[in-house]
Parts: structure tokens; C-alpha cells; sequence
């Protein structure tokens, strides 16, 4: 490979970190009384709603046959495996067999995973449950702003999660986006970080084209020579934001948070959950006209970095190492964060 190969470990084979809390479904996609199948690189979990509306999540497999619990059935606060009918608790111990003899002692349970539910998303804390305070789950205050109105972001992406990191932060990339934005040219204001974070901070120049709708509707019209919109993008490990605040506002007129949740033990895939909160017009009831044009501009940009993503995963894949020859300091930046706070993947 020779000048190709990039310094220091392979960041593609570097995992993320256990002890976070991170969100593995949406809230309405689980019912009282019923299961959901979730994974966490490569872990299978089941999310069971109780009859109560108690949640909790266990390792997705009896203790028996290994057959999938989720494919079992409520009752009441337990959850019964579809196969022989052994019933687990929410803390994943065994409590009934129903052919084992009297007094006999009950088999092992399965694990017990922390769950939170927040924001209208499903969260479960892979690592030290020790760890698994609620002042670990991110603050999100746009969320609960009557200010913002909110659009859930929920697909499943081929590539490993740091070359998520990198496309976000990465506003050079704006090119690609050149037949949905025209050409846009991108500053870089400053790139500060500390341990666990890396900040960079945009503004921008339209060069050629024009606003689409749905741009023009959730950033609003360029504010004028003389005053920069301010673009702030931050990697909170191990999660992301990117806040656009025009010059003429303080609060943000978009606020969007990612988090990029590994489902292969690899991690070449990811599951990609996050809130897009954009600030209502002044206007009561105008952001139910503009929202059609919001959502198909958005989508337009998703699809477009969502494939470009894939095809950088698929020539990692092809070349069997990293190849990159990373120049812009804020990737740089990136990079070295999610491998220093990572863990690598166990082969």
C-alpha cells in the first residue's frame, strides 16, 4: 500500500464503546403487551412491553433451546417462550417451567440489559450496568420546545459507523449534493475538542443555484451581505449534532441529533436513529404546509450521503485495510477521537 496506508490503528476495526446508552428502536414500535426484536452488535436483545406498560430489555433467547424470546408471548409482567413456555421476569430470571417437578430448582435466566425510554425512542445500555445512570442518557431540549416540531430519522445503513461520523462533519462534501443545494462554498470558522468531543464550526456561500423549497423552508432565506449563518456540527461521543442557526436568530433554526447503533458484530452495519427538531414559522400552522417540501429535500440529502457512505464501506471491504489519504483536519480530528474512544472489535 506505501503512501496509501493511513497512521495508527484501523479505525474500521475499532468498535464502539460499551458504556453508553443508546437508542435501538422508536417508541410506537412497541405495544403494551408485545415484544421487540433489537440488536446491539451482533447481541440479539428483546424489548418487551408489559401489559402495564412496563418496559425492559433481555438477551433475545431462552436458556432452553435458544430459540428467540421475542417470539414468545406477554403475560401479564413476564414474558413466556414460545416454544415450551418458560417464563422469565424483567430482570431475566427464570421464575416458571411448567412441567419441571415441585420444589425442583428453576434453570438459569438470561441477561438483564438497563432500558430507558426517552424522546420516543427505545434506549438500552450494552455495557457496565453500574454505569447506567439517567443523567447519561443526552439531553435533547429542543425536543420538549414547543418551538420545534419534530421528524424521526430511522434506517438501517451497509457501513461502519465511523464513516458516519466523517460525512456529517465533513461540510467539503457539499458538492455532492450540488443537483439538490447548487454549488455551495464551505468555510471552516474553528475546530475545537476535548476528550470525549470535536467541534467544528461552518459557514457558507452559494456560489451557483438556487434555495429548493425545502431548503428555503427549514433554513430560511440567506440573511445578506455582511451577516454569516453559522453551521455547528459536534461529535459527543458517541453520539452526533448539527446545529444551523442563521445570523439573525440565536436559537437554532434546525437541531439534529444521530446516534449510529452497530447491529453486526463487525459493525459494517448500523442502525441510524436520530431527531431532526426545525423551529416553527411565526406563523401558527405554516410548518404542516411547509413539511412535505422539508421532508423531500431532506430524504434527497439522506439518500445521497447514505449511498456515498456505502460505497466508501464497499471499497474499504475490496482494498481489506483502510486506504484513506485524509488531508482535512476536522477528519483528522474525527478519526483519532472515535479510535481513542473505541474499543476494537473482537475478532
Amino acid at each position: 500500500m506505501g503512501d496509501n496506508e493511513s497512521p495508527g490503528p484501523d479505525l474500521r476495526q475499532i468498535g464502539v464503546h460499551r458504556d453508553h446508552w443508546y437508542p435501538v428502536a422508536r417508541s410506537p414500535q412497541l405495544a403494551p403487551g408485545r415484544t421487540l426484536a433489537a440488536a446491539w452488535a451482533g447481541e440479539p436483545i428483546v424489548l418487551v412491553r408489559t401489559e402495564r406498560g412496563s418496559l425492559y430489555a433481555l438477551e433475545n433467547r431462552c436458556a432452553h433451546r435458544q430459540v428467540p424470546l421475542s417470539e414468545g408471548v406477554v403475560a401479564g409482567e413476564q414474558i413466556r417462550c414460545g416454544y415450551h413456555g418458560w417464563t422469565y421476569d424483567g430482570s431475566g430470571r427464570c421464575v416458571s417451567v411448567p412441567y419441571l417437578a415441585p420444589k425442583a430448582a428453576l434453570p438459569n435466566g438470561v441477561r438483564r440489559y438497563p432500558c430507558r425510554e426517552a424522546y420516543g425512542l427505545l434506549w438500552v445500555f450494552p455495557g457496565d450496568p453500574a454505569l447506567a445512570t439517567d443523567d447519561r442518557v443526552p439531553s435533547l431540549p429542543s425536543h420538549a420546545d414547543p418551538e420545534y416540531k419534530t421528524r424521526y430519522l430511522d434506517r438501517e445503513i451497509r457501513c461502519h459507523y465511523s464513516f458516519m461520523h466523517e460525512n456529517l462533519l465533513d461540510m467539503n462534501h457539499q458538492f455532492l449534493h450540488r443537483r439538490l443545494m447548487g454549488g455551495i462554498r464551505t468555510t471552516l470558522l474553528d475546530l475545537t475538542a476535548g476528550d470525549d468531543w470535536l467541534e467544528a464550526r461552518y459557514t457558507f456561500d452559494r456560489v451557483s443555484g438556487r434555495q429548493s423549497l425545502g431548503e428555503k423552508f427549514m433554513a430560511g432565506r440567506p440573511t445578506g451581505p455582511g451577516r454569516r449563518d453559522l453551521m455547528v456540527i459536534r461529535t459527543q461521543y458517541p453520539y452526533q449534532t448539527l446545529q444551523f442557526i442563521r445570523a439573525d436568530q440565536t436559537k437554532p433554526a434546525l437541531d439534529l441529533w444521530l446516534a449510529y447503533v452497530p447491529v453486526d458484530r463487525p459493525q459494517r452495519r448500523n442502525h441510524s436513529l436520530g431527531l431532526m427538531m426545525i423551529r416553527r414559522p411565526g406563523l401558527p400552522g405554516l410548518i404542516q404546509l411547509f413539511w412535505p417540501f422539508i421532508v423531500l429535500f431532506t430524504e434527497g440529502i439522506f439518500a445521497q450521503d447514505r449511498r456515498i457512505v456505502e460505497l466508501e464501506q464497499a471499497a474499504y471491504d475490496a482494498q481489506g485495510a483502510d486506504w484513506n489519504q485524509e488531508i482535512f483536519p476536522v477528519i483528522r480530528g474525527v478519526r483519532e477521537l472515535l479510535a481513542r474512544r473505541g474499543t476494537p472489535i473482537a475478532g
